[in-house]
């Protein structure tokens, strides 16, 4: 097992008995989980929710995360007992993982939980790890947060305005084409937050985004990096925002008004470019819309760009995980810029902070290497009383620091709500 300097958490057992049965529907997924300490995906009512710890893999900073963290994870399930009466996508083992943005950095992490509840196309199962007695306990009462404080984060308002006229005059200079640019926001509360109350929340308010946990990491994405079932993957490309109208009116204009930005759908142009350019040629087929549309969410409309495509068939010795594909992907022009080492060197030095695993990729696994992975949107590092918060957006040439500011205060409104509702 590769655990030694990379595994800080709990140490794998050496061999996992692990089991998965058909139950009745659950219910909201949500409302199962017994603890606070809460795993998650969902969308539209759909997905895995998962509690306790079997495994657990906390990783150094470097460029090699996604190999060091994949090769744990084989071994791991390779060696474990598996009885799967079930038989689809995240049934079986599974692992719950966050990665840092910036490889530079620590705290990326792989959990394997004890218990996974999962439903899908009308399907439902328990996967449990060990005894199943263990696992199966009365969810606990949700506590929501009160008395929230508001705390400004790395940056003040104005002088990540000026990282942004910065980053303007960088990328008119010609020294890149895009980059995007985040700032943070600190929350207290009263008690320790409940993260099941921030998921029920983020669930019922924005059903077609990806609501997540992890190790601490909570939100609601609308962003999918790639899902892979068997042979065939898909993904979502979002770039390009804009705010809700008052009525419906209003909300059309405003979606036409981005549909026809030169500024936004040059944003939009180099996150479509990064992912098809990435997935091409591990394909045998790739379609890619030859147009944006509008993903309209409760509080903004996003340009959204579908891809499908189906694997070709690997060389010998190599493997076309779910993970394997993340680290092809990652980062994104949507999340970094282009070209990708020089954005990344820019963000370092005009954001003043470190991501974390904000605006990296957030999903799960199966011992299939099948999964669905997004980009950790929408969201906020969980630690006790404390909720730090993340917004960013993408600067090209044509960008105006005071429009920039205001995109990140509507992205920022998610967790708030989820917070304060």
């Amino acid at each position: 097992m590769e655990s030694g300097r990379c595994n800080e958490g709990q140490p794998a057992p050496e061999r996992l008995a692990v089991r998965t049965v058909p139950v009745a529907d659950p219910g909201r997924l949500v409302s199962r989980l017994p603890e606070p300490a809460a795993l998650a995906w969902i969308r539209h009512g759909e997905g895995l929710v998962g509690w306790g710890e079997a495994a657990r893999i906390t990783l150094p900073a470097g460029e090699d995360m996604f190999t060091a963290s994949e090769k744990w994870l084989r071994e791991l399930f390779d060696r474990a007992t598996i009885e799967d009466a079930v038989a689809l996508p995240g049934s079986g083992p599974v692992a719950f993982g966050s990665f840092t943005f910036d490889p530079t950095c620590d705290g990326s992490v792989l959990v394997v939980p004890s218990a996974v509840l999962g439903r899908r196309s009308g399907r439902a199962w328990l996967t449990t790890i060990g005894d199943p007695a263990d696992s199966l306990r009365p969810a606990g009462p949700l506590i929501p947060p009160a008395e929230v404080r508001w705390h400004d984060g790395s940056l003040p308002a104005p002088d990540w305005e000026q990282a942004v006229a910065t980053a303007v005059g960088r990328i008119r200079s010609g020294t890149l084409g895009k980059v995007v640019l985040a700032r943070d926001l600190y929350a207290t509360t009263s008690e320790d937050i409940d993260v099941r109350v921030l998921l029920q929340r983020l669930a019922d308010r924005y059903p077609d985004c990806y609501t997540f946990a992890c190790a601490g990491l909570v939100g609601a994405t609308p962003e999918l990096l790639i899902r892979r079932q068997d042979d065939d993957i898909s993904s979502l490309v979002l770039a390009g925002t804009i705010g809700r109208g008052r009525d419906a009116a209003e909300d059309e204009a405003l979606g036409d008004s981005l549909l026809s930005s030169a500024k936004e759908t040059e944003e939009h142009e180099y996150a479509v470019a990064g992912v098809r350019d990435t997935l091409a040629p591990l394909c045998d087929t790739l379609t890619v819309d030859s147009r944006p549309s509008l993903l309209r969410l409760a509080n903004v409309q996003h340009l959204a760009t579908a891809i499908s495509g189906r694997l070709a068939q690997p060389e010998q010795g190599t493997d076309h995980s779910v993970l394997s594909l993340v680290a092809a992907l990652h980062p994104t022009g949507a999340v970094c810029g282009t070209p990708t080492e020089v954005a990344m060197e820019l963000i370092r030095e005009l954001e003043g902070m470190d991501r974390g695993r904000y605006a990296g990729p957030v999903g799960w696994v199966d011992a299939r290497g099948n999964g669905e992975w997004g980009i950790a949107l929408r969201c906020a590092e969980v630690d006790g009383p404390r909720a730090r918060l993340f917004a960013g957006g993408g600067i090209v040439s044509g960008s105006d620091p005071v429009a920039e500011l205001a995109e990140t205060q509507a992205k920022f409104r998610p967790m708030q709500f989820a917070l304060e509702a």
